[in-house]
């Protein structure tokens, strides 16, 4: 298997980049406590972090085409490494998310970098099992950064979550250049520097909205106006798109309604998982009491159960095709998500962690299959743009889940606390609640601490419940997901409307001067040879 050296160098790369975007969440209040801070301007930590990404993803697939992806991939390691390094040196909280936004340009690209890389040095008919693997950094990393970043927080420091980086992006961009192909750069064409405005900018005014939507208030006119900015914005996108010659994201990929199918199921199984894991980090810490880590070691069963079973959804994918694995394993998140919907404020801590489990094991089975067959159905020299499309919309949906589910979560805790509380007329109304001798004004106070924390938990169990509302959603959308079967001598027998494009090694355009050139190393000469 001469593809798994190189292929475990771009899951380390990746996976590195993504475990930074839960991993640093877990260290905001003690982050903000260091540099004395409110936590408004705190959450710029993460909203910067957001923001840089919307504008770079869609730049990444262009950067590959014009300096070759290998190249692309070990400066973008090494960039992260850079910029990880700059936020372990901040100084105040201003320094700390410009330099978050240096780290942010890197760790967008590489995504998408590794995933066009993936399909160029895989053979076709083990792209589902390599896809398994590189669903590791997807769903894998967002769901032990809670257990690392704990950890570290609480018994090292910080500063350590992002230093531990710079040895890790050193040594990964070493392996790069050992064990990558070289990809030469190929045609990317003019930079459609229009299209690129637009697309940045109203990504980035949609995020904005939707991470101050709650400190600013959805209705205040800077959050409308953020929204029907972006909106208009990507509108112009579309337009701008279809009447150039040369496309910064060709939106005509979304005439394949399989792949346009996969983003929608992706972005919704984005909000599932995001959440899954705010909301429950919030339920233990903020109800239960536990510290950041405890709340990690709770949640790392979920983690370890996608680590499993990731590689086993590869595999069931070459043989049974995208639609089965990823109705049941979307069928798993919807039962632990109403399973969910059922806590109360003391649930033990075994059974959250069950049902987690559970959730993991469904979002590792589901996952690869819906992004792999959606992939499947995109020309060869279009893979890299349609893994952008994928990083937007799965940035994109958790932070428009979170948002909306946490506009939903505050208004309904608000409107059940003011119920609740027009019991307390006066103090006499309130059962004894403390020890005898203590004043009412005391009891009054202990008995409000208690009906604030059932109050919360009811609303966290209607967030749950839409978020298993969705999952089902998600599940019947799976079953429009194409079943495939193998044809004789393995290859894949497809429907002829839209066949599955070769995948093994594609160039980036087909054309004479494809992106690897004759005397590339490794798997990606032999395929050329073989295409000769």
């Amino acid at each position: 298997m001469r593809w798994g050296v190189p292929l475990a160098v771009l899951v380390a790369g990746m996976f590195m980049s993504i475990l930074d975007v839960t991993i640093v969440n877990v260290a905001i209040p003690t982050i903000q406590n260091d540099f004395g801070t409110t936590v408004e301007d705190v959450q710029w930590i993460a909203n910067a972090y957001t923001l840089a990404l919307g504008v770079v993803v869609p730049l990444s697939g262009w950067l590959g085409d014009r300096f070759g992806y290998t190249r692309v991939y070990v400066m973008s390691v090494l960039g992260f490494a850079f910029g990880s390094a700059l936020c372990g040196l901040a100084w105040d909280l201003t320094s700390l998310v410009v330099f978050r936004i240096v780290q942010a340009i890197p760790g967008g690209i590489i995504p998408v970098i590794t995933l066009a890389m993936v399909y160029r040095i895989v053979p076709k008919e083990k792209i589902g099992t390599a896809m398994g693997m590189y669903g590791l950094g997807v769903v894998f990393a967002p769901a032990v950064g809670p257990t690392l970043g704990g950890y570290l927080v609480e018994y090292v420091d910080w500063r350590l979550i992002f230093f531990i980086n710079v040895p890790i992006g050193v040594l990964g961009a070493i392996a790069a250049v050992l064990a990558l192909p070289a990809f030469a750069p190929g045609r990317a064409g003019r930079f459609d520097t229009l299209g690129f405005v637009a697309v940045a900018s109203g990504l980035f005014a949609l995020l904005l909205a939707l991470s101050e939507g709650e400190s600013w208030g959805w209705t205040s006119y800077r959050v409308v106006i953020l929204l029907l900015y972006g909106a208009l914005s990507l509108a112009l996108f579309v337009v701008i798109e279809l009447a150039v010659a040369e496309p910064l994201l060709d939106v005509r990929i979304f005439r394949h309604w399989q792949f346009t199918n996969s983003l929608v199921l992706i972005g919704l199984m984005s909000v599932a998982l995001f959440s899954g894991l705010f909301y429950v980090s919030l339920l233990l810490q903020q109800v239960q009491g536990l510290g950041a880590f405890e709340a990690g070691l709770v949640m790392l069963p979920q983690a370890l159960a996608t680590a499993v079973v990731m590689p086993i959804s590869g595999r069931l994918y070459d043989r049974l095709g995208a639609r089965w694995p990823a109705v049941v394993g979307l069928f798993l998140v919807a039962l632990a998500a109403y399973q969910l919907s059922g806590i109360v404020v003391d649930t033990p801590r075994q059974h959250i962690t069950w049902l987690l489990v559970l959730q993991g094991a469904g979002m590792g089975l589901a996952m690869m299959p819906i992004m792999t067959g959606g992939l499947a159905a995109v020309p060869p020299h279009l893979v890299s743009r349609a893994g952008a499309f994928n990083n937007v919309v799965q940035r994109t949906a958790s932070a428009l889940g979170v948002a909306v589910l946490t506009a939903m979560l505050t208004s309904h805790q608000a409107q059940t606390m003011a119920g609740r509380a027009a019991l307390l007329t006066d103090a006499a109304a309130v059962p004894d609640a403390g020890p005898p001798g203590v004043s009412p004004l005391l009891g009054l106070y202990a008995w409000y601490q208690r009906v604030d924390l059932q109050v919360y938990v009811v609303a966290l169990q209607d967030v749950f419940l839409v978020t298993a509302s969705i999952s089902v959603l998600a599940m019947f959308g799976a079953l429009l997901l194409r079943s495939t079967v193998r044809a004789a001598g393995g290859a894949r027998q497809e429907p002829p409307a839209e066949p599955v494009p070769e995948v093994s090694i594609p160039s980036p355009r087909p054309a004479p001067d494809a992106d690897i050139p004759e005397g590339s190393r490794g798997t990606v000469a032999g395929a050329d040879a073989g295409r000769r």
